[in-house]
């Protein structure tokens, strides 16, 4: 019993450390589009890594997706 109350309390915590992960990426991500239309041009240097902070932010995403469905099998 006491081992699975841990699991179920690792589970929770997960989620919500997932949750404020997910959150952030958010607002990076928002931020990423709104600094998008005030480049000065689409060809600028500045695009670049805007698309690698993008595009690193869907993976994050995609690994906590992964590591939440883990998660959820284990329970």
């Amino acid at each position: 019993m006491d081992q699975e109350a841990a699991s179920a309390g690792n589970s929770a915590e997960f989620r919500r450390l997932s949750h404020d992960i997910r959150n952030q990426l958010s607002n990076i991500t928002l931020s990423l589009e709104q600094l998008k239309y005030e480049l000065p041009g689409p060809h600028s240097e500045a695009a670049f890594y805007i698309e690698t902070i993008s595009q690193s932010c869907r993976q994050i995403n995609e690994l906590l997706k992964q590591a939440d469905s883990r998660s959820n099998e284990s329970v």
